[in-house]
C-alpha cells in the first residue's frame, strides 16, 4: 500500500486585494484541509511510536488530518518555483513576521499582512501545514489531527508530567497540559491521591509535596447567577484541569505528576510535514496545488527549529519514494534541541529545557550536532546529518540567546566543548549579541520579569540575506558566505568563569550566575522505544563536577569586548554601533525565581548618555556621545555597517535603506535614549 494525501481546498481568495508584487503579480491565499492515509507498516512510518496501535480504515491505512495554509502568485510561471515551509511555532503562522516584516497574523489576508513583500516579489509560495498534533482550535491556530493509539482495543495509561510557573499571582485552575491551547492528556482518576502536586524555587531544589486536600482535578467555571443576577462561581470535578484555590504563586515551579490515559500518535507529525512538501514538490497532476515546484525550503523557529533538526536526524527528508523533500532547510534559534515529539504521551507544545523552565525534558539528547561525534558520557556515536543522499542544505543560525539557555554551543562542539568540524553541507551563523525573539517590529525598550530591558537587536534582514544565498547554494552551488560561530580555536568560545572576567562591571548589573547547564538524564529503560519515565532520574558519577547536580556535557558561551558585546558571529548594525550592551541572558527580578535566566529574554543596557553620567556612575564603557557627536554620525556609523555586511553577503542591499532610516533618531524608538 502507498501513503495517500489530498489536499481539500475550502477557501480560496486574493491576498492583499490582487495587489501586484512587481513581476511577479498578484498572490492568492488557499486554506483547508490535507487529509492522510498512511500504512503503518511500511518501512517509512516505522519510527512514529504507537503508530502499530493507531486505528486503521477499511484498507488497513492510518488516517489523519491537518490544516493548511497556502500564498502562491496567481500566476505560478511568474513565481520562482520555490517552495518556502513554515513550521509555525504551536500552530502560529511566523515566517511574514520574520521574512516581511509584517504584523503577526494567523489570517494573514491585508496588504498590511504582506509587510515589505519580501516572499512575495521573490516569488515564494509559503506554505504552512499542521505538525503539532496537541494544539487546541482557535485564533486561526493551525492543527493536526492525529489518533488516539490503544493496545489489543485496551486503554493506554501512563504517568505524565505537567511544569506550571506563573509570572503574575490570580491563577487558580489550568488545563493539565499547563498551556490554554494546548491538548491535555485526561486523568484516570480525580483522586488526587493517586497523583502528586508539588513546588520548588529553582530546579534541583527538593519538591515540596502540596496536601492532597488543598487541590482538585477540577476547573473553575463563572458567569451570571439566574437568581442573583450577579457574578457566580463554582468547581466542578474534571479530568482535564486541575483547580488550586490558593493560586500558583510566581517565584515557585510547581510540577503535576499524574496517570494519563489515550496518548495521541504525535510522531505522525513529521510525517505530515514529509507528505505534504513531497506531494507539492514531486506531484505533476491537477490534484497538485502548486504545480512546477523545483526546490523546497524549510524554515523553524525556536520550536519548530527542533522540529526541523529531529525531522532530519530521523529520516524524513526522504519522502516514502526516497526523494529529497527539502533541499535546504534554516532551523533557527534552536540551540542543541531536538528529541521532544515523538514519544508517548507527548506534549510538543512545551519548550525545550531552560535554566529555570521546563529544565528536565528530553528536548536536548545526543546527537547534538550535525557532525559525527562521540557522547563522552555514554560512549554513543551519531550525528544529525548521516543520510547524504537525502539530506538537506543546511543554515543553523541562533543567537546569543541559545549558548546561554539552550546549549547552543553543542550545536558546534563535541560534547567536551572541542571544536567540531561541520559538514561541508552546513553552515552555523551566531547573530551575535541578539535574542531568541527579536521582534522587527519592536516599539520600544521593555521589561517584564526581568533585571534588566529586553534585548532589542534587530536581525530580520540576515533572514532574507539568508533564503537568498540558500536558494543560490542549492540552484546552482554558489557557496554562500563561511559559517560565523564562536570558536575554541580562535579563543571566542569560551568558559563562564573566562566570560565573567571578560564582562564589563557595569554599576548596578548583576550577570547571570552561570549559562543553562546539561545534565545527563536518565528517562528509563524504555525511552529508546518512545516510553518515558517521568520524572526522568539525574544520571551521577564519580567524576560528577564539585557541587554539580550530575554529570554534564561543555556548555560554553561566545566572548565579549570591552562593552559586553558578543566579538564572533555575525554582527548586526546595531551591534556594529551600539548604543548599549546587548546580551543574550536577562535574570529574573526578585520574586519570579530572583537570578537565573527568564525564558528566552535577552538583555539591553543603555549606555550613560554623556561623559558626565558616565562619570557620575562610574560606568566603564563610553557614554553615546563620546562615540558618535550626534545623531548624524550614528546613523552614519549604521548605514557603514550595513554596507560592509552586504559587501559579506549576509546582507541585501535593501535592507540598508531600512537600517538607516531606522537609525535616523537615535535608533528610536527601539533605544531609550532621552538625546535629541
Amino acid at each position: 500500500m502507498t501513503n495517500q494525501i489530498e489536499f481539500r481546498i475550502d477557501d480560496r481568495r486574493l491576498f492583499a486585494d490582487g495587489h501586484e508584487f512587481g513581476a511577479v503579480g498578484a498572490y492568492e491565499r488557499l486554506s483547508g484541509q490535507a487529509l492522510f492515509a498512511v500504512d503503518p507498516l511500511a518501512p517509512a512510518q516505522q519510527g512514529v511510536v504507537d503508530i502499530e496501535n493507531a486505528p486503521r480504515n477499511a484498507a488497513g491505512l492510518v488516517e489523519f488530518s491537518a490544516d493548511f495554509m497556502i500564498l502562491k502568485p496567481v500566476d505560478m510561471a511568474r513565481g520562482n518555483r520555490r517552495l518556502f515551509y513554515d513550521y509555525g511555532n504551536r500552530g502560529h503562522k511566523r515566517a511574514l513576521q520574520f521574512f516581511n516584516d509584517a504584523p503577526h497574523s494567523n489570517d494573514p489576508l491585508s496588504l498590511a499582512h504582506a509587510g515589505n513583500g519580501f516572499f512575495m516579489r521573490h516569488g515564494y509560495s509559503v506554505v504552512w501545514v499542521a505538525w503539532e498534533g496537541d494544539m487546541l482550535p482557535g485564533d486561526h491556530r493551525l492543527a493536526l489531527r492525529v489518533p488516539t493509539a490503544t493496545e489489543n482495543g485496551q486503554t493506554i495509561t501512563g504517568q505524565v508530567r505537567t511544569e506550571i510557573i506563573m509570572d503574575a499571582p490570580g491563577v487558580r485552575t489550568l488545563p493539565l497540559s499547563g498551556r490554554i491551547a494546548a491538548h491535555s492528556y485526561p486523568t484516570v482518576s480525580l483522586d488526587t491521591r493517586l497523583a502528586s502536586l508539588t513546588r520548588r524555587r529553582y530546579p534541583y531544589d527538593a519538591p515540596e509535596p502540596i496536601a492532597r486536600d488543598q487541590w482538585s482535578f477540577a476547573q473553575e467555571v463563572s458567569g451570571q447567577g439566574a437568581e442573583t443576577k450577579q457574578a457566580e462561581w463554582a468547581i466542578v470535578p474534571s479530568d482535564w484541569f486541575i483547580h488550586y484555590p490558593p493560586g500558583f504563586e510566581p517565584g515557585w515551579i510547581y510540577e503535576l505528576i499524574y496517570t494519563a490515559k489515550d496518548p495521541k500518535v504525535m510522531g505522525l507529525g513529521h510525517v505530515a510535514v514529509r507528505d505534504s512538501v513531497g506531494f507539492l514538490k514531486y506531484d505533476r497532476t491537477d490534484a497538485n496545488p502548486l504545480p512546477g515546484i523545483e526546490k523546497a525550503f524549510g524554515w523553524g523557529r525556536s520550536q519548530t527549529g527542533r522540529c526541523l533538526r529531529d525531522f532530519i536526524y530521523r529520516g524524513y527528508n526522504a519522502d516514502a519514494a526516497g526523494r529529497r523533500v527539502f533541499d535546504g532547510a534554516i532551523p533557527h534559534v534552536a540551540g542543541a534541541g531536538r528529541k521532544w515529539m515523538n514519544h508517548r504521551f507527548a506534549t510538543p507544545i512545551v519548550s525545550g529545557g531552560q535554566q529555570y523552565e521546563d529544565h528536565f525534558n528530553i528536548a536536548d539528547s545526543f546527537p547534538f550536532s550535525y557532525a559525527w561525534s562521540t557522547d563522552h558520557l555514554t560512549g554513543k556515536q551519531d550525528a544529525i546529518l548521516k543520510r547524504p543522499e537525502t539530506d538537506p542544505l543546511v543554515f543553523h543560525s541562533q543567537s546569543s540567546t541559545e549558548y546561554w539557555v539552550r546549549r547552543g554551543s553543542l550545536a558546534h562542539t563535541d560534547t567536551l566543548g572541542n571544536d567540531l568540524p561541520q559538514p561541508e553541507n552546513v553552515r552555523v551563523y551566531l547573530w551575535s549579541s541578539s535574542q531568541h525573539g527579536a521582534d522587527p517590529l519592536l516599539k520600544g525598550p521593555a521589561s517584564g520579569i526581568g533585571q534588566n530591558y529586553s534585548n532589542n537587536v534587530a536581525t530580520s534582514m540576515f533572514f532574507r540575506a539568508m533564503l537568498v544565498s540558500l536558494d543560490r547554494w542549492a540552484t546552482d552551488g554558489t557557496p554562500p558566505p563561511a559559517s560565523r560561530m564562536p570558536t575554541r580555536a580562535d579563543g571566542t568560545l569560551v568558559d563562564y568563569a573566562t566570560w565573567r572576567e571578560q564582562f564589563p562591571a557595569i554599576p548596578g548589573v548583576a550577570p547571570l550566575v552561570e549559562p543553562n547547564v546539561l545534565t545527563l538524564l536518565d528517562f528509563g529503560p524504555d525511552a529508546d522505544k518512545g516510553i518515558l519515565r517521568e520524572p526522568p532520574e539525574i544520571v551521577h558519577g564519580k567524576n560528577d563536577p564539585d557541587g554539580a547536580p550530575g554529570l554534564r556535557y561543555t556548555v560554553s558561551v561566545p566572548a565579549v569586548d570591552a562593552d559586553g558585546n558578543d566579538i564572533p558571529g555575525v554582527r548586526a548594525p546595531m551591534v556594529q554601533a551600539p548604543l548599549g550592551t546587548y546580551t543574550g541572558w536577562n535574570p529574573r527580578a526578585r520574586g519570579f525565581g530572583h537570578g537565573i535566566q527568564w525564558r528566552f529574554e535577552g538583555s539591553y543596557i543603555p549606555f550613560a548618555e554623556t561623559a558626565s553620567e558616565r562619570a557620575a556612575t562610574g560606568d566603564p564603557r563610553p557614554s553615546v556621545l563620546e562615540r558618535y557627536p550626534d545623531k548624524a554620525a550614528y546613523r552614519a556609523a549604521i548605514v557603514a555597517a550595513a554596507r560592509a555586511l552586504v559587501a559579506e553577503g549576509l546582507m541585501l542591499e535593501e535592507d540598508v535603506a531600512r537600517c538607516a532610516d531606522a537609525a535616523a533618531d537615535w535608533g528610536r524608538p527601539r533605544h531609550a535614549t532621552r538625546l535629541e
